[in-house]
């Protein structure tokens, strides 16, 4: 069967190396669906109530939708795929300045969920946003520095007690050095000289570190994909393509309404402005139905028959560590889209959220996974319970299979890429 999107792994690796924090995924986003004729919006002004294609950008959070086709029903519901634009890494503290022992650091700290030994020994660029003052206010300006700034040593072997490795202290041992010198140097002054303005009108910042390796196809054949962030920036770029398919497949059949809600934050327990636990989805989809002529219950009817696909990465059997998985749910690289279910909702997926699921899969002709955690270690968790939580609406966790969750190098299979976005575009477009 035709691949239904424009997914593929090259793609993704452009994607990636594109998109270095939350704000520039936003970006990138933003601007392959103004080529695809979206329109952004703003949230404090009032919306057109025109079918169409929009979205809107809330910080380093994005969402996008089509009501165009068939639009005059206001109760129609939604198709959603969810996911977040945020990846474990370490970031750049308030008062970042410091020198030890004649060098020049940056102090640095742990974003999420990092595997702070794969950070070590990696050449670090810096990006982010600057808040700048403007006039008797302040705007925000993206700031992407991808130049060998950083670089956090690792314990030369000869000093490790045992020989086998070093126990990292995320406060002692992670700080970034970038310069020869007792005494400190303005990170600050460095960063804000890099994106074009005066350290002076800087009133903050959001700052993390990328490694600055490219994004590449690896193996002999090139089946493998090995990037930084593909937790959960392959949910970003293969949600962004099922979007674009959805948008053209609405505008000449009716269906559901496909929305891509793409979340900060998720790293970290979303709870802030614009993650998943905040208001931010609630309020578009009332807004949708509000501004095509619905009221309070079209609204509720909408929301009766409207699904949400939470998509984030999942856990591929490993090779040299098979024993950590649950044997009679091996995921294979390559093997298709995974369906993740946990009993005590770490995910959200229920009976009927994996029907609807499997059916996209079956509809897209891509083979479907099922994963459970080991019972005897701690399960990760997504957006997907707190989306279901929120607004009420059934929610299925699915995935694409990865080796080395939460480095800062992953791997993944090259064509697990087209089949995960096949996958999502069915799932926005259900066969009707």
């Amino acid at each position: 069967m035709p691949s239904m999107t424009q997914a593929d792994a090259p793609g993704l690796c452009n994607f990636v190396d594109m998109s270095p924090s939350p704000f520039h995924v936003c970006a990138t986003v933003a601007a392959a669906l103004n080529d695809a004729g979206f329109t952004e919006l703003d949230e404090s002004q009032r919306w057109p109530s025109e079918a169409g294609r929009y979205f809107l950008v809330r910080g380093g959070s994005l969402v996008a939708w089509s009501t165009e086709g068939d639009d005059t029903d206001p109760a129609r519901p939604f198709r959603i795929v969810g996911g977040h634009t945020d990846s474990p890494n370490l970031r750049v503290k308030q008062h970042p300045d410091l020198a030890s022992a004649g060098w020049r650091l940056v102090g640095l700290e742990p974003y999420g969920g990092a595997w702070l030994n794969s950070w070590l020994d990696r050449d670090l660029g810096v990006s982010g946003r600057l808040t700048v003052r403007s006039g008797s206010g302040s705007t925000d300006v993206l700031v992407r520095v991808d130049l060998p700034v950083l670089r956090v040593p690792q314990l030369a072997i000869h000093l490790s007690e045992d020989r086998k490795g070093v126990q990292l202290d995320p406060q002692r041992h992670l700080n970034g050095v970038w310069g020869i010198g007792s005494e400190p140097r303005s990170f600050l002054a460095y960063v804000a000289g890099q994106a074009g303005v005066d350290a002076r009108d800087v009133l903050g910042w959001e700052l993390m570190t990328h490694d600055l390796a490219p994004s590449s196809l690896v193996g002999a054949d090139g089946e493998l994909v090995s990037a930084p962030r593909l937790d959960n920036q392959v949910t970003c770029y293969t949600g962004l393509q099922a979007m674009l398919h959805a948008a053209d497949h609405v505008a000449a059949h009716a269906g559901p309404v496909p929305l891509l809600a793409l979340f900060d934050h998720e790293e970290v327990g979303s709870m802030s402005d614009r993650g998943a636990f905040s208001d931010l989805l609630t309020t578009v989809l009332e807004r949708i139905a509000l501004v095509r002529g619905g009221g309070r219950e079209d609204y509720l009817r909408a929301l009766a028959g409207s699904v949400v696909a939470s998509g984030d990465m999942a856990h591929a059997t490993h090779p040299n560590y098979a024993d950590r998985h649950e044997p009679a749910h091996r995921i294979l690289v390559g093997g298709g889209p995974v369906l993740k279910v946990n009993q005590n909702l770490r995910y959200a997926t229920d009976a009927a959220g994996a029907a609807a699921f499997a059916l996209a899969c079956e509809q897209a002709g891509v083979p479907l996974q099922r994963y459970v955690h080991r019972a005897d270690l701690p399960c990760g968790s997504t957006i997907g319970p707190i989306t279901a939580s929120r607004t009420g609406l059934t929610t299925v966790d699915v995935g694409a299979p990865q080796l080395a969750m939460h480095s800062a190098r992953e791997l993944m299979g090259a064509a697990d890429v087209a089949s995960y976005a096949d996958a999502l575009a069915a799932f926005l477009t259900p066969a009707v």
